[in-house]
Order: C-alpha cells, then sequence, then structure tokens
C-alpha cells in the first residue's frame, strides 16, 4: 500500500468514526449493557474489549473532551497540557511536611485521560509489585507470570526480540526511544561508570533484579504520542455498539438495595440517568472512583453521616490509602544548547537507596529541559537551556486519603497526599538527590554541562530543606480504593466491589501500593484483567460468532 493510500484510508477511517459517533449521540439511549466510567488507561482497555462481542453494547463515558489537539498528538508538547483545559487541576491541602505547600495534582480530563497527557513512559512494574497484588488479592492471576502473558500479548514491541518477556502484533506499539538526544546515552554510560548495571530497555530483565538504568521505552511513533485511547478505542468507533461520549461528567451510581444498575451523569446541561443492563465499570481513577462511590453512599459510614449521605455499603477504606510518586528535580545548565527529542525524557534508571531492600525503590528520568518546583525555580532560577535529572521515590511508605467537602457532585474534595510524611521516604529521597548528583556531575556527562544549577553541595538540613521546597508529583495518583481480603480493601481480586453487585472498578484506584515506575503500564494490565472476568462471567464472544450462535 502506497503511503499516500495510507494517508487517505486513515482520513476515510476518522470521517467513518465522526458520522457513527454523531449518529450514536443523537439516538442516545437510556440503557447499555456495559456503562465504562472513564476513558484513561483502564477505561479505554475495558470498552475496547467489551465492544468486541457485536451482542452487546457499550457506552464509554469522559467528562472532558476531544484528543484531537496539537499539545496531545505530538509527543514533545505534553507539558503544554498541564494546567490546561485537559488537565483536572487538583491541589493537595496544604502539607507540614512540604513547609506547608500545597502541591498541584495534575490527571488527565480528555479522551484517553493520563495516557493523552503523561510522558508516554512505557514501565510494566516490577516483578515484585505484581508478586505482592497476587498475594494480597489471593488470586494467582495477578502474579508476574500472569501479567507477563498479557504484556506479551498486548505489546507490539519494535526492540531486539525477547519471547520470553516481549510480544509483538499487540495493539500496544513500544519502542525504546529512538534516535535519541546525546544526553540521553551520555546518562546511561554515567550510571554504568558508577557501577549500575545498564540494559537495553527499562522493562523485562531489568524490571525482575536490583535495577540498572537504559534508554526509555515509550509509545511514541514518529513523533506522534500512541495513547491508550487511541490504540484501544479509536479503531472500534466505527461499529454500532460502542458509544464514545465526551463531556458526560458521572456524578453518582443508580442503586437498588446494594445493586448497581447505572449511573447520573452531568451531560448536554442537565443531569441524566442511564441503565446498565449487565454491570457498571468505574475507570475515573484515584481521584474521582472515591468521590462517586461516597457520593452514592458506599464508603466509610461515619464520615457519610458527616455529610448527610444514606450509607448504602460501609467500605472504610474507600479514598484511603492514597499514593503517589514525588519527584525531586536536579537541574545543570547545557555548555550548548541541546534540542529535546522524542518525549524529551530519553533515559532512565531504578536503583535502591539500600542494598538491603528486596526492590528498586528509587527511579530517575533524565529530562531535555528545566523541571522544578516554583519555590526552587524562584530561588536558583535555572536558565532554559538546562537538563533535570528528575529523581523520585517508588516504594514510598507515605499514605494520604481523598475526603468530601460536601454531599453534592460539584462539591469539591478534599486531597490530603501527606507526601514526606513517612521519615523513610524523606531518607530515600536524600539518597535519591544525593545519587542524582553523583551521576549527573560524573565524566561522561561532563561535555553537556556548564555548571550544576540545584540543588549544589547540600548537606543533612540544608538538604533536607531543599527537598521538602522541591518535592512535586510524578503524577501517579493511585491506590485509594485498593484490592485486598482486610478490611481496608474496596474491591476483591476479580474487582468486584464488595457488598454491591454489578459493580467493578478498574484503574490505579485498585492497586495495593504504587508500582515501581511509571503508572500507565499497569493500569493497561488492570483493564485487560477486568475485561477478561466480564467476558468470562458473562459470557461474551471476542469475535463476529454470537453468543446464540455458540450456545
Amino acid at each position: 500500500m502506497s503511503l499516500n493510500h495510507g494517508k487517505q484510508s486513515a482520513v476515510d477511517f476518522a470521517e467513518r468514526v465522526r458520522g457513527n459517533q454523531r449518529k450514536l449521540r443523537d439516538g442516545l439511549t437510556s440503557k447499555y449493557d456495559f456503562i465504562v466510567c472513564g476513558s484513561g488507561s483502564s477505561g479505554s482497555v475495558v470498552a475496547r474489549r467489551l465492544a468486541e462481542d457485536p451482542n452487546v453494547s457499550v457506552l464509554l463515558l469522559e467528562a472532558g473532551g476531544s484528543d484531537e489537539v496539537p499539545s496531545v498528538i505530538e509527543a514533545a508538547r505534553w507539558f503544554e497540557n498541564l494546567g490546561s483545559e485537559r488537565d483536572w487541576n487538583f491541589v493537595d491541602q496544604p502539607n507540614p511536611h512540604l513547609k506547608g505547600r500545597s502541591m498541584p495534582l495534575g490527571m488527565g480530563k480528555v479522551l484517553g485521560g493520563g495516557s493523552s497527557i503523561n510522558v508516554m513512559g512505557w514501565a510494566r512494574g516490577h516483578k515484585n509489585d505484581w508478586d505482592f497484588f497476587a498475594s494480597e488479592s489471593g488470586e494467582t492471576a495477578w502474579n508476574y507470570e500472569s501479567v507477563l502473558n498479557i504484556y506479551r500479548r498486548v505489546e507490539d514491541w519494535q526492540g531486539a526480540p525477547d519471547p520470553t518477556r516481549r510480544g509483538t502484533g499487540g495493539l500496544v506499539f513500544v519502542q525504546s526511544a529512538p534516535d535519541p538526544n546525546p544526553i540521553a546515552p551520555a546518562m546511561v554510560d554515567a550510571a554504568r561508570s558508577i557501577g549500575m548495571p545498564t540494559f537495553d530497555s527499562n522493562n523485562g530483565r531489568m524490571m525482575e533484579g536490583g535495577g540498572g538504568a537504559s534508554i526509555i521505552d515509550m509509545n511514541v511513533r514518529d513523533g506522534k504520542r500512541l495513547s491508550v485511547f487511541r490504540s484501544y478505542v479509536f479503531p472500534y468507533m466505527d461499529r454500532p455498539n460502542l458509544t464514545v461520549l465526551t463531556h458526560a461528567l458521572v456524578t453518582r451510581l443508580t442503586l437498588e438495595g446494594k445493586r448497581a444498575t447505572g449511573v447520573e451523569i452531568a451531560f448536554d446541561g442537565k443531569i441524566q440517568r442511564i441503565t446498565a443492563g449487565l454491570e457498571v465499570v468505574l475507570s475515573l481513577g484515584a481521584m474521582h472512583t472515591p468521590k462517586v462511590l461516597m457520593l452514592s453512599g458506599i464508603g466509610d459510614q461515619a464520615e457519610l453521616k458527616r455529610l448527610g449521605i444514606p450509607v448504602v455499603q460501609h467500605l472504610p477504606g474507600v479514598g484511603q490509602n492514597f499514593q503517589d510518586h514525588s519527584a525531586f528535580g536536579c537541574v545543570w545548565e547545557y555548555q550548548q544548547p541541546l534540542a529535546p527529542r522524542n518525549n524529551g525524557a530519553e533515559a532512565t534508571f531504578f536503583w535502591k537507596s539500600n542494598s538491603g531492600l528486596d526492590t528498586p525503590d528509587l527511579q530517575t528520568c533524565q529530562i531535555e529541559v528545566p523541571v522544578c518546583s516554583a519555590e526552587t525555580g524562584a530561588k536558583f532560577n535555572p536558565p532554559p537551556a538546562s537538563w533535570t535529572m528528575y529523581g523520585s521515590v517508588v516504594r514510598p511508605k507515605s499514605r494520604g486519603q481523598i475526603r468530601l467537602t460536601g454531599p453534592n457532585p460539584d462539591d469539591s474534595i478534599q486531597i490530603e497526599s501527606n507526601t514526606l510524611s513517612h521519615p523513610d521516604d524523606l531518607k530515600a529521597a536524600v539518597a535519591c538527590v544525593e545519587l542524582c548528583r553523583e551521576i549527573g556531575n560524573s565524566a561522561a556527562l561532563r561535555p553537556f554541562t556548564k555548571r550544576e544549577v540545584m540543588p549544589g553541595n547540600l548537606r543533612g538540613a540544608a538538604l533536607e530543606d531543599f527537598i521538602r521546597d522541591e518535592a512535586s508529583t510524578y503524577h501517579h495518583q493511585t491506590c485509594t480504593a485498593k484490592m485486598g481480603r482486610d478490611s481496608m480493601s474496596v474491591v476483591d481480586g476479580q474487582l468486584k466491589v464488595y457488598g454491591i453487585e454489578n459493580l467493578r472498578i478498574a484503574d490505579g484506584s485498585i492497586m495495593p501500593r504504587v508500582p515501581t515506575g511509571n503508572a500507565m503500564a499497569s493500569c493497561i494490565i488492570i483493564g485487560e484483567r477486568a475485561a477478561e472476568t466480564l467476558r468470562n462471567e458473562h459470557m461474551l464472544e471476542t469475535s463476529s460468532m454470537s453468543r446464540s450462535a455458540k450456545v
């Protein structure tokens, strides 16, 4: 097929999608078999997999708008989305552990959710993360061996063949950053020079052991973002059984007793009710999933009663166990300015702050522009021609919570992230900044460096002070409706909400702990697992063969 013919086919398909979705929106009905709330990295997967059965109707709801904007499509422009209309623009409560600062906590409000505004890094989580999920849930389907099978099935890996760990031909295009900025391989060399092993990929073998450094895997092709929505949902949007509704805010679940019957949405200027014939799936993320549960009477009974919300199901874990990866920028001025390539963050390392740990607890991404908090930016004033070692504590012990401030959907939520509230996290952050400085100031990176801008050679209380001023988020907010078997668990190993029929959660909120690395790939696994259990339970087809024909 010629290049021009391929482009024309893509244009024709996009026009067909527009026409079909216009027709489906105009003919919006009051009942669908499945309602999937949220089109992010898990919700898009669930919607696509359910819609593969042509006999079921699927409604995918998204509070944000279209992803057809240059800042989403063009990989290098991802930072333009932060603070825009495609960002929920959440803000943390003033945190005494960050000297009273309130941290911005961006999350995607657009088709594709976080996968449409993130930095497109593909990090599959450590082997120990998945084995921990399995032990918490009591389900072997969550262990590393099982999850590896899913990754092999969904990946379209462009690198060196590794059939035991990597897959080809799947929906998720993954490649090591092509033709990276020369500073990225220099960072990998710098990590090697201080004794860190280096790998061809930050996934596979590297995430089964003690860590290492590599050029990063990413979901980018020809400079264009490949969001989960574009990879999974868009190719099915010309079909009559998948309706994608934007600017539709889920406000509450509708319930009959302890059975979810559908959702209330704010859409087209009014509140509408839509019924789910089979199940509702919440994929609204770590902020809005607990918010919708609590507004619907599912949560801690004391909290609900305080706000006058009738209690449907007492689940004290809703909104608790909030976790995130905090980040700390160490910045150097370029010797000669270099333009960012690909996603502008092409090299990474995972390492341990303490050799006795079972899993790396630190991650750093090298970012080819200056990145820092408002507070440290004002103090150190990094030049525009600078680059960053953006360190992170990826196994935090600090725990936060999400609370309602009122009984109505337009009442804001109160986010208490409690970043750095656990003293071990501060110790790990200190180790991370020291490691970033050791690598950043090493001989391999000297040709790229005029001077270290921040933090400089700080020690003790001065370094801790810098970290409290500099801490920000890696945008991996998770764990507020955790999977497990204890009294604080919200869903079981099949992702069913305890005590409520026909309701599942599939998003980062179900994680018992935040995974080692960027969260998007793990959220795809959550979506695939949810879809698998739904398909099995409702005997759905994945081919054109109808269920009745099979029977």
